[in-house]
């Protein structure tokens, strides 16, 4: 059975590696921008889009506002790259804005930025697949009614290929990338080259759009603010070097430095030029093709260069979760070293990936699309309001990072940073009034619900740390009154077979006391066994229990707690059980698993605090 579970492990995910090759797994910079940036370049299809959306609504007035809100964002976009240039110098180790905000602001700010985080990365892989499965679904509609499907199978998907280790992921993932960003600049080149040539115009807008002059009204700062806030989503991600110093070849920090300075440039350079562009040809977006697709039918026709234009955006929507895949367990796993998560969230994996964060986050991610019915707009709402809490968490904690340390330049750096605080600031706050009734309450409501869950996964560690730690004194005095006493063993049997002779052989080697027990489901059959039983004089005495209702669990609790109450001072009881081991894979499927939740139902059914139980199992290898 082991074997065969191993060899599909293996041929799935790859054969183990060792921790000596933990150098060996890091990421060179062209394989780590892909990696940690597919989700912050992906925004590049739809952030232009998003902004327009929402001042279509205010007529052509409106629309001229379009390019000063792309300039805005990406001048965020610069504020937050010259912050996290920062942060990575700071803290080479990772962790980002929560490892900065517990060094510098304190338990509550920094899990705070942890849930935010947390969430964000969740909204992020869910907004990314069912927009990518939308580009599929929108191609050919006869897959239409199996868009959850498709979701989930995907989020399958890129949760295996990071099982497989993060170089090999990143391998992966490189090419959808590297192709979107060529296309894209490829795009931006030929439509500068056909506005040199002039052989493409503006288009005159839509009739339907109210003329200059009678519209100017329906502007309000409401309205710009609304499509700020909505075209905020293409900074989404921007964190993720930060937070993933440590997965870079070295020098790890300035590696990922100089990856951070290429994804703001590319993710500016895109965003501003797709922008500049859908303003100037007086683009707008429908229902029926997205902006990036009516842009690339303005560059490139329909020939082979649009056709890749679409093939790679659609790639990289899909594939834009990625970054989440690795940012999410990584994070998970600070915060459980912390103990503000499950330990096993803090393990590396067989390939030196954290794969119980991997689990989780594709697990709740499934779950999330299958909430939402894969629908992207309702899932929109929920984005980038964790990762804007968290932006600006970070910004505030290394403003105070820098005034501790007082460094050289540290007043320079500060005001970056704080520039930083400010500016994520009222993007936060311009995103939660714009979006809290279309459904970021959700997320508001989130937020203080996972800071709960650290808390009481916390306190939980340390009481048990608490309850679970002793003296010198008290070891030794535990260890002289229990050095005499042997436990009382209790035997469960059905039949007696070669398992059982095996575990009443043990039973008899750790304890005078041993009592084997068979429930009465069938007269007869106990009747033979107990026969059998006196004719083989196993010196072990057997009780019979009676069971009216055909119980086995039952009569078995009932005789245990008889035992607790026996002879308290020992207050030691151990319960043997045989266990068949099967040769093959689907063996155990042939067979009852009473013991399992005979274990289970005893593990907290105990007669009184402080006794003791311990349950073994004694194997015996089938031999077919």
């Amino acid at each position: 059975m082991n074997v065969s579970i191993t060899a599909i492990k293996e041929f799935l995910f790859g054969k183990p590696l060792s921790t000596e090759a933990l150098d060996e797994v890091r990421l060179p910079k062209l394989k780590a921008l892909p990696l940690l940036s597919s989700d912050a370049l992906s925004s590049v299809a739809y952030g232009t889009e998003e902004i327009l959306r929402v001042l279509v609504l205010g007529g052509i007035a409106a629309m001229t506002f379009s390019l000063p809100v792309a300039i805005a964002i990406c001048g965020l976009i610069a504020i937050l790259g010259a912050s996290y240039w920062q942060t990575i110098e700071a803290y080479p180790n990772g962790g980002g804005a929560f490892t900065v905000a517990r060094e510098n602001l304190g338990q509550t700010a920094s899990l705070l930025a942890g849930a935010a985080l947390l969430i964000d990365y969740l909204m992020t892989v869910a907004v990314s697949i069912t927009a990518g499965v939308l580009a599929v679904t929108s191609a050919f509609p006869a897959l239409i009614p199996h868009t959850i499907g498709l979701c989930v199978l995907t989020i399958i998907f890129i949760a295996a290929i990071n099982l497989r280790g993060i170089r090999e992921s990143g391998s992966i993932f490189a090419i959808p990338t590297y192709a979107f960003v060529i296309a894209v600049i490829l795009l931006i080149g030929v439509i500068i080259w056909k506005l040199v040539t002039h052989t493409v115009q503006p288009t005159p807008f839509p009739t339907n759009i109210v003329p200059l002059g009678h519209e100017l009204h329906a502007i309000s700062i409401l309205l710009i603010l609304s499509a700020f806030s909505q075209g905020c989503s293409a900074l989404t991600g921007i964190e993720c070097i930060a937070n993933g110093v440590p997965v870079f070849e070295k020098p790890e920090v300035k590696n990922a430095q100089k990856t951070l300075i290429m994804m703001v440039v590319l993710l500016g350079g895109m965003f501003f030029g797709i922008s500049y562009f859908a303003s100037y040809l007086h683009l707008l977006p429908n229902d029926q093709e997205s902006l990036l697709s009516i842009l690339g039918h303005a560059g490139f026709g329909n020939g082979f260069l649009y056709y890749f234009l679409q093939v790679a955006t659609a790639l990289i929507l899909l594939l834009a979760a990625n970054t989440a895949f690795t940012g999410f367990p990584r994070l998970a796993s600070i915060l459980a070293q912390h103990n503000y998560l499950p330990k096993q969230l803090s393990s590396l994996g067989d390939r030196l990936s954290f794969s119980n964060g991997i689990i989780v986050l594709a697990g709740l991610s499934c779950l999330l699309v299958i909430l939402f019915h894969g629908n992207t707009n309702a899932l929109i709402p929920l984005y980038s309001i964790g990762v804007f809490l968290a932006f600006s968490m970070s910004q505030l904690g290394m403003v105070r990072c820098w005034h501790r340390l007082k460094t050289k330049h540290w007043h320079i750096k500060a005001f970056i940073n704080l520039l930083g605080f400010i500016t994520t600031m009222i993007a936060l706050l311009i995103i939660v009034d714009t979006k809290f009734v279309e459904g970021a309450w959700i997320v508001v409501i989130l937020v203080p619900l996972f800071f709960y869950m650290f808390l009481k996964i916390n306190r939980h560690y340390q009481d048990v740390d608490r309850e679970l730690s002793v003296t010198n004194e008290q070891a030794v005095h535990y260890f002289r009154k229990m050095e005499d006493i042997k436990p009382k063993v209790i035997l469960p049997i059905s039949k007696i077979h070669r398992g059982t002779l095996a575990a009443i052989n043990f039973a008899r080697s750790v304890s005078d006391d041993v009592t084997a027990v068979v429930v009465d489901l069938n007269p007869e059959a106990t009747a033979t066994l107990r026969n059998l039983w006196h004719s083989l004089d196993l010196k072990v005495n057997l009780v019979v229990l009676d069971s009216p209702y055909r119980s086995a669990m039952a009569p078995l609790r009932e005789f245990i707690k008889m035992q607790d109450r026996r002879d308290p001072e020992r207050g030691l009881c151990m319960i043997v059980l045989p266990k068949a081991i099967t040769t093959k894979w689907w063996h155990p499927l042939l067979h009852n698993h009473r013991a399992a939740l005979f274990k289970a139902s005893l593990y907290y059914n105990k007669e009184k605090k402080g006794s003791t139980r311990i349950f073994v199992d004694v194997p015996y290898q089938l031999k077919r």
